[in-house]
């Protein structure tokens, strides 16, 4: 595969395994690792523990490499349109995952315990109506870019687990959760766009 396709790629999950970074682009961990193994060999990446990170000269060569292969992208009114979108959908996921994350109890704010099943429960049902209300917004950041399709399929995924009874796939930090995946699509059209992040 492109070398670039796969360091963009683990610019977007951080630090990871060639599986994890295959996941957020949709192709096979096969390619990816091969990819990701010579990017370390020619200082693009490290490895430690069977996971890779971007070093400072892979850095460079993305940011280097982005003006190029996003031109067309940047200059797309109709990806504009719909990351505008995104933003507004965004402000409405935080605010959700802040009131997951806490709850007003005797007039105080403390941490979500999940330990109250009522009030977990509207709060995935509102995440379920965002969704439904993104659907049309990740169709249209799709149009120009297919392989955002993945991140709303893993969306998908993400919520039909939260919605079974496995909270933990609202905003586990340390599973493809919804907050996450959402995080990455963020950081995805950042990079593509040449956006900064508010928050």
């Amino acid at each position: 595969m492109d070398r670039f396709e796969a360091m963009h790629g683990l610019a977007i999950r951080k630090f990871g395994t060639g599986a994890a970074v295959a996941s957020v682009l949709g192709v096979s961990e096969a390619e990816v690792q091969a990819a990701l193994e010579a990017g370390v060999a020619d200082g693009q990446a490290m490895s430690a523990k069977g996971a890779f990170m971007l070093t400072p000269k892979g850095q460079q060569a993305l940011a280097a490499d982005y003006p190029v292969r996003f031109a067309a992208l940047r200059a797309d009114p109709g990806l504009a349109e719909a990351y505008a979108r995104f933003e507004v959908m965004n402000n409405g996921l935080k605010q959700l995952i802040t009131e997951w994350q806490a709850m007003v109890v005797a007039g105080e704010t403390v941490p979500n315990d999940h330990s109250d099943t009522d009030y977990d429960a509207k709060i995935i049902a509102r995440l379920g109506n965002l969704h439904e209300r993104a659907e049309a917004m990740l169709a249209a950041l799709a149009a120009p870019v297919p392989r955002l399709q993945r991140y709303t399929e893993r969306l998908d995924h993400a919520l039909d687990r939260a919605e079974a009874g496995e909270t933990a796939f609202v905003s586990g930090a340390k599973i493809e959760s919804y907050h996450t995946v959402w995080f990455e699509l963020h950081e995805d059209l950042l990079r593509i766009l040449d956006r900064k992040r508010d928050d």
